[in-house]
């Protein structure tokens, strides 16, 4: 039996596979988040797969591609997609593409969804948009004509944190509204994450899960003794469908944040939408909720 669904973690790309850029800025987010080096086991996907077994989880794998800003050539979309064909009972898969590249990026969705991968990973910040632009409006067009599931990162992030200038990491890029929320407004359909409860901009992010039938949150890169309070009582009541279990591992482990979870005694019944069943519905993917 699945009891969570760890709707954030980042698939582990193997060495050969990182630039110098992408090494320094995994660097710098480790020692924002105090990440040990046993924290950061397993290193390769078989292992990590065997790892979400052992919690009784699946884990939603995401990457994404920042090339056009950074350089950092991406991860292509077919190593998310075998780590999921191997580990079918372990893996959902997500994608990355680069919206700085218009009409191939918007091809490239039709590849997304050829491979079996549920959605797309966005990181504004990292990338450097603002996602109510109406020059990207057609790639969220696509996304909701094709029902692929949009992670937009919303909030402070630990990439670039402590590098000079924050390694030009711009947070404004990161604020839901108006950024995110228009998106949500203009495509209702499309279905929208934001990833973590968007500090310092916790209530927009509840705002709009609460007023936006299409947008869910996630709680990941956060241990939850960080969390404002507001979201801790959303999650208990009013918004109590719209929460997701996150971790954001390597650099959270799911037994530090559960561990953490655990001091605010949430009702169980509720608890169980938050940890699996709300992600399960979300994904398409009903059969995982048994009990």
């Amino acid at each position: 039996m699945v009891r969570g669904i760890d709707i954030h973690v980042h698939i582990p790309v193997p060495p050969e596979m990182m630039d110098a850029h992408s090494r320094e800025r995994s660097g710098a987010m480790s020692r924002y988040f105090g990440t040990r080096a046993a924290e950061q086991r397993p290193m390769d996907v078989d292992a990590l797969a065997e790892s979400y077994r052992e919690r009784d989880m699946m884990a939603v794998l995401l990457l994404s591609d920042n090339e056009t800003v950074t350089g950092s050539p991406p991860v292509p979309l077919e190593f998310v997609a075998d780590a999921v064909k191997k580990h079918p009972d372990a893996f959902i898969g997500f994608g990355g593409i680069d919206v700085h590249k218009g009409a191939a990026a918007i091809r490239k969705l039709d590849q997304v969804v050829d491979l079996g991968l549920k959605g797309l990973k966005f990181h504004a910040g990292s990338q450097r948009f603002f996602a109510n632009d109406p020059q990207y409006y057609p790639i969220w067009e696509r996304c909701q004509e094709l029902g692929l599931i949009v992670l937009f990162h919303s909030g402070t992030t630990g990439v670039g944190a402590g590098l000079p200038g924050g390694g030009g990491i711009k947070l404004g890029y990161t604020k839901p509204i108006p950024y995110m929320d228009d998106v949500a407004a203009d495509f209702p359909e499309l279905k929208i994450i934001l990833a973590h409860p968007s500090f310092p901009w916790a209530q927009e992010g509840l705002a709009m899960i609460r007023h936006k039938p299409n947008v869910f949150m996630d709680l990941s890169g956060w241990s939850p003794l960080y969390f404002d309070p507001l979201v801790i009582q959303y999650a208990r009541s009013i918004c109590q469908d719209k929460i997701l279990f996150g971790s954001d591992w390597p650099v959270l482990t799911p037994e530090r944040w559960l561990k953490d979870w655990e001091t605010y005694n949430i009702d169980p019944a509720v608890n169980r939408k938050i940890m699996r069943d709300n992600a399960a519905k979300l994904l398409g993917r009903e059969d995982l909720i048994t009990d």
